[in-house]
């Protein structure tokens, strides 16, 4: 699981750490598909957030790109702020609902 600071889609360096342990066991082998989704917390609207998350996957996927995982196998999905890992009211800022998720599946 990936974190992200608020309003933000760059990686932190704990996120960095997570992003480089992903692409090392995906190197481990040879994945078929490599699924990143990203989500975002209940602040803002629905619309920004959908593409937020977007760009959360999208950061996610470059990563592991540069660190030596086959681009042909990733795909990428923004839920925006559905799915919450914690629930919440609209408008709250929630650290746990601002993540991308990466499954590898070989």
């Amino acid at each position: 699981m990936v974190y992200f600071d608020w309003d933000r889609s760059d990686l932190t360096a704990e996120a960095r750490s997570v992003v480089t342990q992903a692409a090392n066991y995906a190197k481990s082998g040879r994945p078929t598909r490599v699924l990143i989704v990203g989500y975002t917390d209940t602040s803002g609207s629905a619309a920004y957030n959908l593409g937020l998350s977007n760009r959360r996957s999208r950061t996610v996927a470059d990563s592991l790109v540069a660190a030596g995982v086959n681009g042909g196998v990733i795909a990428l999905d923004g839920k925006g702020e559905t799915n919450l890992a914690k629930p919440t009211a609209d408008g709250v800022r929630e650290p746990l609902n601002r993540r991308a998720t990466i499954d590898i599946n070989f």
